[in-house]
């Protein structure tokens, strides 16, 4: 009878141990996964004809990039491989303007900002092949800045 219950306590031991690994790794895997992909539709490895229809009429446009501005406060980069594939977004706001993203939105957590008012924070997503960067500047025509861009397979 003392082997059947101690038998069973491991058991249930085990069970309890493994149900709380699989709580506990979740939320670390989950911030290992990237909150912001893109922009408009547009991601890392979409093809220069898909951004050109998205997008629509680029205001500089050449084989290796394009260059929009959309309003006053919003301009986007969009940088090409030798595949004609996007291998880098950068998209400028106007830090005033409502619709800048805030950290939040972009790398799913908060950045404090420093004393200045400036921010910036880099993470990388190795299993999605990417990194955002968010970027805020100083001043009273601040920016925000956020760049996705492929990482080299090095």
């Amino acid at each position: 009878m003392a082997s059947t219950l101690r038998a069973t306590l491991l058991v249930c031991g085990s069970v309890l141990v493994f149900t709380a690994l699989l709580v506990f790794a979740t939320p670390a895997a989950a911030q290992n996964k990237a909150v912001y992909t893109g922009y408009k539709g547009i991601m890392i490895g979409t093809s220069t004809a898909d951004v050109r229809q998205k997008l629509g009429k680029a205001r500089e446009q050449t084989d290796s990039e394009d260059y929009w501005e959309f309003s006053d406060d919003e301009s986007a980069r969009i940088l090409y491989d030798d595949k004609k594939k996007v291998r880098a977004i950068s998209v400028n706001y106007s830090a005033g303007d409502a619709a800048a993203p805030k950290p939040e939105a972009i790398l799913g957590q908060s950045v404090e900002a420093k004393a200045d008012g400036s921010i910036f924070k880099m993470v990388e997503y190795r299993k999605d092949g990417f990194w955002i960067s968010y970027v805020k500047t100083s001043g009273s025509n601040a920016l925000v800045i956020v760049t996705v861009q492929k990482l080299d397979k090095s």
